[in-house]
């Protein structure tokens, strides 16, 4: 089986960051820490499995088939497979409207 590595982008940590600072605000440190280690826990499965996520549907209705997603409930995990390599692009909130925020962080970008 092959091992991939994954990595993450500084946009999606700057994400995780985010998640972390709401949540130390709304129900504290501990909280936030522990969403954000079952974040990395679920990206660091992609590790041996990552075609595992499904693509992310906003992009399938458009024809980008390149991005997938992995949920850990609120949010979506979005990442790349480039060869051996798993490039974590995005965090984001399930709850939040997905064309908004692809268009945000294209802008951004």
């Amino acid at each position: 089986m092959i091992e991939y590595n994954v990595l993450w982008a500084d946009v999606a940590r700057a994400d995780l960051d985010d998640i972390a600072n709401f949540i130390a605000e709304e129900d504290g440190i501990e909280i936030a820490l522990e969403v954000v280690l079952r974040l990395e826990r679920k990206a660091s499965k992609l590790v041996s499995m990552p075609k595992r996520g499904v693509i992310v549907p906003e992009l399938l209705d458009i024809g980008v088939l390149q991005y997938r997603q992995l949920t850990e409930r609120p949010w979506r995990i979005l990442y790349r497979i480039l060869g051996n390599t798993v490039h974590v692009v995005a965090i984001v909130d399930s709850r939040r409207d997905m064309v908004s925020f692809l268009m945000e962080r294209l802008l951004r970008v």
